[in-house]
């Protein structure tokens, strides 16, 4: 008996009690199809939770806010069997994203699991979702151009290595085919590619049309279909953003790509007037807006370790309106926009570019400068034609009257055939800067 005693009290003094901590299990109280609430579950906001659903599976949900002595989460699977007096168990690993070079040439969902079928993924580390907090001034300066293959962008738009840029248009105007045109000939590392909110069938063709081998073995998809929880359209958003900050933080340059913005912002609005926030312009709460800057405020060079995120993120403009709270939310924020015109679709113009409209801030820093002077002289036909449209199409305009809406006149062919590319064509930076230069420079 004494060689026993001895023996368990050798094993209890082994065990180190000293980091043992209470854990937080609480109770299901209520439920309304989106928002639930739990008794007894002390944590703090953005703590994953798992509920015991009514069919034993642990349904995820994240905490999201407080009601007196009652926690608020918001349900990651929308159609599991709750029930009430359901047990509430925190979830370390709900505000972490799964990192590392084995996501490479993989789909995966808003949790990281994986989509297309390979397997488990051997990630190696850990991000935040959220982000980790940065000093402004490690933000590099946006001094070099980035290639991304589109001629209409390159000469007329030029992009910079650690920019954001806004592409904004309505429906069925050519987003898609653009960013695809964007993602195979861009000189990025890595790309990072967020399919937010879109149809399950715009998730399979881009993967089978946009990301062709030589492409996808250096990207990775996280894709989520619109018919998903809000929260989980959400928490994709910030995993792409995550994965492409680890990949930052390791040297690389990557290209990120969200789409849409606009479906992310419809997601933090269905959370946030569950949550009782008041609707203000166009029924979008103060938090919905509030999104935008904090998600896009995560790209950019980092001067540290020397790579980059160029972001390209997707603005869907409802009926074309272009002065929609989220477009001009995210218009305010990054630092250029591209803005594609319906009419110039209309006409078989493709990539549908309104040149006027659309801007590159960071154009003159990293451009030449008589590639900046025939960018202007291409800028200013563009104007001349577009302000005096209606009077050249009735025929009110008499030739002779102006010397530079003559010139646009004559030259609006050449304009428009500029700007037309195919989709599979790639047209580099430098070839698109010389045929600029040759056909508008002074």
């Amino acid at each position: 008996m004494n060689a026993l005693a001895d023996s368990a009290r050798a094993m209890l003094e082994g065990i180190d009690v000293s980091d043992a901590r209470p854990r937080h299990v609480g109770r299901l109280v209520a439920y309304d199809g989106l928002m639930l609430e739990a008794t007894g579950f002390v944590r703090p906001i953005g703590s994953g939770a798992r509920i015991i659903a009514g069919d034993g599976r642990a349904a995820r949900a994240e905490v999201v806010g407080f009601r007196g002595d009652r926690t608020l989460l918001m349900a990651l699977d929308s159609d599991a069997p709750h029930a009430s007096g359901s047990r509430v168990e925190p979830d370390s690993g709900g505000a972490m994203a799964d990192v590392g070079p084995a996501l490479l040439g993989r789909v995966v969902d808003a949790l990281g699991e994986p989509l297309d079928g390979l397997g488990p993924i051997a990630t190696s580390e850990r991000w935040p979702l959220a982000g980790r907090p940065g000093n402004p001034l490690d933000r590099a300066r946006v001094t070099e151009p980035f290639d991304v293959g589109v001629r209409g962008v390159n000469a007329l738009l030029t992009a910079g290595v650690g920019q954001r840029i806004a592409l904004i248009a309505g429906s069925g105007v050519g987003k898609s085919v653009l960013m695809g045109q964007m993602l195979a000939g861009s000189e990025a590392e890595i790309n990072v590619i967020g399919l937010i909110g879109e149809r399950s069938r715009e998730v399979s063709d881009f993967l089978a049309t946009k990301l062709p081998p030589g492409v996808r073995e250096k990207s990775v998809v996280v894709a989520v279909p619109a018919d998903h929880a809000p929260l989980l359209r959400l928490r994709a958003a910030m995993r792409a953003t995550a994965i492409a900050e680890y990949f930052r933080a390791k040297g690389h340059k990557v290209l990120l790509l969200i789409d849409s913005l606009t479906r992310v912002a419809h997601a933090q609005r269905e959370i946030g007037l569950s949550l009782g926030e008041p609707p203000t312009v166009k029924g979008y709460p103060p938090s919905a807006l509030g999104l935008i800057p904090r998600l896009v405020e995560r790209a950019g060079a980092d001067a540290r370790t020397g790579g980059s995120i160029t972001a390209l993120y997707t603005v869907l403009a409802d009926g074309d309106d272009t002065d929609d709270p989220i477009v001009d939310s995210a218009r305010a924020i990054v630092d250029g926009h591209i803005i594609l015109s319906r009419s110039l679709g209309e006409q078989g113009v493709y990539p549908a570019i309104d040149i006027g409209r659309s801007l590159s801030r960071v154009m003159a820093d990293i451009v030449t400068p008589e590639h900046g002077r025939a960018a202007s002289a291409y800028r200013r036909l563009w104007s001349a034609y577009e302000e005096n449209r209606d009077l050249i199409l009735m025929g009110a305009y008499s030739a002779g009257g102006d010397p530079l809406i003559d010139e646009a006149i004559t030259r609006r062919p050449d304009l428009l055939a500029f700007l037309k590319q195919a989709p599979s064509d790639r047209l580099g930076f430098g070839d698109s800067c010389c045929a600029l230069i040759e056909s508008f420079g002074a």
